[in-house]
């Protein structure tokens, strides 16, 4: 993917997300839907794991990220990595509000 040359940090790292969010959602397809909360064995996380704490990450690191940097206060970066929200449709709405 080509970026052209900005002034604006915040439009191209829209656009850089937008790109990679759509990458990722393409992969998710590729798996079934009970597959996305399977995790192979006890040292991995599911994919549904992974979307939960990816939410979780980009929403800490990008919530008012003009005045206060990293890890916001509220965030509870254990949680992330138990029980992720079913039904599908509540896991993908956590996605996209990440």
């Amino acid at each position: 993917m080509a970026h052209q040359f900005s002034t604006s940090y915040i439009e191209d790292s829209l656009s850089l997300f937008r790109h990679t969010k759509k990458l990722a959602e393409g992969a998710m397809e590729q798996v079934s839907d009970e597959q996305l909360f399977e995790a192979l064995d006890e040292e991995m996380n599911s994919i549904a794991i992974i979307v939960k704490h990816m939410t979780g990450n980009m929403r800490s690191r990008w919530t008012d990220f003009l005045t206060s940097d990293g890890e916001k206060p509220d965030r509870n970066r254990d949680n992330e990595f138990v029980a992720p929200p079913t039904p599908l449709e509540d896991l993908m709405n956590l996605w996209n509000d990440g």
